[in-house]
């Protein structure tokens, strides 16, 4: 199960959350997800915080992924189908779009799907898409949803 929930300065800036939603749902099947997870889109200055209190990197960025299972100081008695949160920058997601010239939307499900690939514990070292494993598989589950890649 998931949570879509957008913080009170970005509400209202997608269109169609229905979209993504169906978008979120085939990759949950690709994937093979199981458990709960939540979805939050911030903005810039939002994620810039998060990103500078936890990763000590005082700038924005595209997607932050808080993975339950990276933190062993939590116990887990098998009880918790929690996997973590993922937060997206929507202005983030628009300049990647604009950078790499494809639409928002594509860029925007580019980005849930990367995210929720860190949750699954997908992990890459570099943005080479000709030797991360992880972003080879994120550029065939695209294809698989109708994007170019």
């Amino acid at each position: 199960m998931y949570e879509i929930d957008f913080t009170e300065s970005e509400k209202g800036r997608l269109d169609d959350i229905s979209l993504y939603t169906t978008r979120l749902e085939r990759m949950i099947e690709e994937l093979e997800v199981e458990g709960d997870f939540s979805i939050t889109y911030l903005s810039d200055d939002e994620i810039r915080r998060l990103n500078a209190e936890y990763r000590d990197k005082d700038e924005a960025t595209d997607v932050l992924t808080f993975r339950l299972k990276d933190d062993d100081t939590f116990p887990d008695f098998g009880l918790s189908n929690e996997l973590g949160d993922v937060f997206i920058s929507l202005d983030a997601v628009a300049r990647n779009a604009a950078e790499f010239s494809v639409p928002f939307e594509e860029e925007l499900t580019r980005v849930m799907l990367h995210g929720l690939m860190h949750l699954m514990g997908y992990d890459h070292q570099s943005n080479d898409f000709k030797s991360e494993q992880m972003l080879i598989k994120q550029e065939e589950i695209l294809r698989k949803l109708g994007y170019a890649g």
